[in-house]
């Protein structure tokens, strides 16, 4: 596939480097020289210097022979331009735009004409993230929890703790201590390490484990690995950007939230276009000003700011101070490296949660749903079987028929409202929404090789 990416920013680049690991074209264009030099540097890709909406640096790098267009800078103006000359011009079939404004959000319909569609899609890495914290915020026992069918089915990463009934024992427990729930461990990470889970694996302490299992059983699943925690109350969030302001919108109905925000004129919109919500005027990383706040008394402390180092120094500075969890938003995968044993619970990383969201449209098959799991390493994708047991690799086979890559795990089928947690004598039907997870991203073209239909059955 040839995909052509307009702006090398964070998205833009994570996407890049992402791509170019796999088989496809990718060119990358920048009105920034040395930013398009140093990831040439790195990546096997194509780079164009110039302003991503110009015509004459769309046709230089590309536009007419690209499957995809990416338009992912900075400018939501630009990102729109750049789709419609690619759609005018060179009738791209897919475009997809990154829009920041909620005033463009809010009607998408604008982009869409009589006998076409300028924009094929619009992202909000911005509104992503949010949709992604506010999960968590429901699940107070999870480190991630992905949906998948629509929210019929969740992919949950849960850090086991001593005291959890299953933690020293066997999997094959798993289903004595709670017959009544169907569940699948799809992966557990040791000390940064995969381990292909089997009955006789054993759990211990500080094991990051994904499970899956139907939405309304996730609770009971976790309470096997951990003591549950109690429902979040408080909440704390620095920053009130795009993020941190969202993000209080959509909480301030059900709990208690206070934001910091250093920017007076900032501050005083938020106190205006929010409801309940408590605005601060202030630097988060005031030790005085955390514990005016009582710190100690909050249950989720969320550093937000496009800051890394403004965002690790709160929110250690928060969970010293007796924050009973904290989150950061970390850009740097160095930097999230760094911290993952330190005193901050969740490293957060808005690349990797915007991702998932674009490589839906770009792996091969029908692919309901990506989710880039262990910064990139890792993948879960949601995938629909299409075929007959002549024409389909999958279609009418039993789950241990199928020659599924390494560390590559079959966890649920969704078949019209029904969830099915699979076992090995599990057979897959024609249209049946099928979740799998990968350890090893490398092997994603040969599942999506599995999963492609022979030319016969068109």
């Amino acid at each position: 596939m040839k995909i052509l990416i307009l702006g090398a920013g964070q998205v833009g680049s994570s996407v890049a480097s992402t791509l170019a690991r796999e088989d496809d074209d990718i060119t990358l264009v920048d009105s920034n020289n040395d930013l398009l030099l140093k990831l040439q540097d790195h990546y096997d890709i194509r780079t164009v210097h110039g302003h991503a909406s110009h015509p004459d640096v769309l046709a230089k790098a590309g536009a007419a022979d690209a499957d995809l267009i990416l338009a992912v800078t900075n400018s939501d103006e630009t990102n729109i331009i750049a789709c419609q000359i690619c759609h005018n011009l060179y009738n791209t079939p897919m475009k997809i735009a990154r829009i920041r404004s909620n005033e463009y959000l809010d009607s998408p319909e604008v982009f869409n004409t009589k006998d076409s569609t300028t924009i094929d899609m619009l992202i909000s890495p911005e509104q992503i993230v949010t949709d992604y914290i506010e999960q968590l915020v429901h699940h107070p026992n999870a480190l991630q929890v992905l949906d998948f069918a629509e929210g019929k089915v969740q992919l949950v990463a849960v850090k086991a703790f001593h005291g959890g009934p299953l933690v020293g024992n066997p999997l094959s427990e798993l289903r004595k201590h709670i017959p009544k729930t169907p569940t699948r461990v799809a992966a557990i990470f040791r000390n940064g390490n995969p381990i292909i889970p089997h009955a006789s694996t054993i759990i211990e302490a500080d094991d990051e484990v994904f499970f899956i299992a139907a939405s309304q059983d996730i609770l009971p699943v976790m309470g096997e690995l951990r003591r549950l925690d109690k429902p979040y109350k408080r909440i704390m969030l620095a920053g009130g950007g795009q993020i941190g302001a969202r993000l209080a919108k959509v909480l301030e109905k059900d709990y208690q939230v206070k934001i910091i925000e250093t920017n007076p004129i900032r501050a005083q919109y938020l106190s205006e276009e929010l409801e309940s919500t408590i605005v601060l005027l202030g630097d988060a990383a005031n030790e005085e000003l955390l514990k005016e706040e009582d710190i100690d008394n909050i249950d989720l402390f969320c550093a937000l700011t496009n800051d890394d180092e403004a965002n690790i120094l709160s929110a250690m500075l928060a969970k010293r101070l007796g924050a009973r969890k904290v989150l950061s938003l970390i850009n740097r995968t160095a930097y999230v490296d760094l911290i993952e044993s330190s005193s901050i619970d969740i490293a957060l990383s808005p690349q990797q949660a915007t991702i998932g969201t674009l490589l839906a449209h770009i792996r091969r098959g029908d692919i309901v749903a990506v989710h880039s799991l262990r910064r990139g390493a890792a993948e879960a994708l949601e995938i629909v079987a299409h075929g007959d047991n002549s024409s389909s690799n999958v279609v009418g086979r039993r789950i241990d028929e199928i020659k599924l890559p390494p560390g590559t795990t079959i966890g649920a089928i969704v078949r019209g409202d029904d969830v099915i947690i699979t076992h090995h004598d599990s057979v897959i039907e024609a249209e049946d929404h099928v979740i799998l997870f990968l350890i090893h991203k490398r092997y994603i073209t040969e599942v999506e090789q599995l999963f492609q239909v022979n030319f016969s059955f068109f």
